[in-house]
């Protein structure tokens, strides 16, 4: 799973550092992950499809709800 954060959100070059913030920012990385891995297009990669989210809002909808081209 390690290899997966860091190459998908480059997890190891992250500055967060203080308090908690840490702990919370890789618990949002991991659940992020687990939205992505969920998604069963078979086109793409999970960091495709993490950017491919962030740039469009009808992906980033059919991810978060489930709809996978049903």
């Amino acid at each position: 799973m390690h290899r997966t954060l860091d190459v998908i959100f480059s997890d190891d070059r992250s500055r967060i550092r203080s308090g908690n913030a840490s702990d919370v920012a890789s618990i949002f990385r991991k659940l992020a992950l687990m939205v992505l891995q969920r998604d069963t297009s078979p086109k793409g990669s999970l960091r495709g499809k993490r950017l491919q989210a962030g740039w469009n809002e009808d992906f980033l909808e059919r991810i978060l709800y489930g709809f996978c081209g049903e």
